[in-house]
């Protein structure tokens, strides 16, 4: 069960995976040894899933992002196993899901520009039978966050406030 302080521990991480043991301690009220205990037991466990580096798109390139909705007649779990290992050999695609509603799958694609869009869409047609694909463009980024709310985490009670 995750407290009050993991929760904060999380926050601190989510927001910046580089501040030291020591200083997320120092925040959160703990030493560096038990601080990093918790740490790697978020690990253990699978709430904390990795870290990583976040780059600037448009400094690496990649400034144009699709959003494709993907429709297909196909729904057996032979065909999504299939359509899963392709969308895992383009690197281009940045987050896949399965939908419910009209859209079976949506992408997230990112690439240079709209002649790199058209030969990720030349790649994926040729790999892949699909019903329908429908891209739109994204103008502009308003929000892109990966921070996850923790609101919603039920925190279990420390003693004091069980008895309080």
């Amino acid at each position: 069960m995750i407290d009050r302080i993991d929760r904060r521990i999380l926050s601190i991480l989510q927001e910046d995976c580089t501040v030291p043991v020591a200083e997320i301690g120092r925040r959160v009220g703990l030493s560096t040894t038990p601080c990093w205990r918790r740490i790697q037991k978020l690990e253990e466990d699978g709430v904390i899933t990795g870290r990583v580096a976040l780059l600037d798109p448009e400094k690496v390139n990649v400034k144009v992002t699709a959003f494709v909705a993907i429709t297909t007649n196909q729904h057996t779990e032979d065909w999504l196993r299939k359509f899963a290992d392709v969308i895992k050999e383009l690197p281009e695609v940045v987050e896949f899901y399965r939908m419910a509603g009209q859209v079976d799958y949506l992408l997230r694609v990112t690439v240079p520009d709209i002649a790199a869009y058209d030969a990720f869409y030349k790649k994926l047609i040729s790999k892949i039978d699909i019903t329908d694909v429908s891209t739109t463009f994204a103008m502009e980024q308003i929000k892109c966050t990966t921070e996850l709310p923790l609101s919603y985490i039920p925190v279990e009670k420390t003693r004091a406030e069980s008895q309080g």
